[in-house]
């Protein structure tokens, strides 16, 4: 097929855009262990300490259909030791599951400071938790931000044309990047969250959280070709 570009005049411009955007969600990633020396047990109690998990939130006003595995895998676990004629060899302590869900939500500092009070002192677990601010409309905020990349290229198209003394025609493509755009911040390491959580010591069942997070700073490029006469 003839590539009907090599007959005609261009010209190819990137454009570049950056954007702030106010996250109005809030996610818990939560993660569950254990170890067990039996494959059975290890299902069995993994699933427990799932459901045990989504009653807790669930009684906080979390749809329990909402709250959602990112990861799964159960591994045979081993701890190297030295024998007494000094070799290192393995042996085999059981198997251990290894369980990541998230949950969102609208934010909401206070709900958010029970929901991590309950999970800091839960009785029959003790998941390692973190945040992360979100946006809900992650659709809208990339839309918005590939439209001021298109607009920079052809502020840029423009700059240049008329330097050059030629004219823009027809645009003759667009290409832009399809990978997933980041709209995320975490304020704060998972394990440094877990522990701050559990060494408070509180009155009520709640944590005060005086979180405002910060803008959520993405940017990408578009590429522009311009028939130029």
């Amino acid at each position: 097929m003839e590539n009907k570009m090599e007959d005609k005049r261009i010209i190819r411009v990137t454009g570049k855009a950056n954007l702030k955007v106010k996250p109005d969600t809030t996610r818990i990633t939560m993660t569950l262990e254990g170890c067990y020396m039996e494959y059975d047990e290890t299902l069995r109690k993994s699933t427990e300490d799932t459901e045990f998990l989504k009653d807790i939130l669930e009684k906080h006003g979390l749809e329990r259909g909402n709250i959602k595995t990112l990861t799964f895998n159960v591994d045979p676990k081993y701890e190297r030791y030295q024998a007494k004629d000094k070799s290192w060899k393995q042996r085999f302590e059981g198997y251990k599951f290894h369980h990541i869900l998230k949950v969102e939500f609208d934010s909401d500092n206070k709900r958010l400071g029970k929901i991590l009070y309950v999970l800091a002192n839960a009785e029959k677990i003790h998941p390692e938790f973190c945040i992360t601010y979100t946006v809900k409309d992650k659709e809208a905020s990339k839309n918005e931000l590939l439209g001021k990349a298109v607009e920079d290229a052809r502020a840029k198209a423009a700059v240049l044309t008329q330097a050059a003394g030629v004219q823009l025609k027809e645009i003759q493509s667009i290409d832009y990047s399809w990978g997933e755009i980041a709209l995320e911040y975490s304020p704060m390491r998972g394990n440094m969250m877990t522990d701050m959580c559990r060494s408070a010591y509180l009155a009520e069942e709640s944590y005060d959280m005086d979180i405002e997070p910060d803008d959520i700073e993405v940017s990408d490029t578009v590429t522009v070709v311009w028939e130029i006469a």
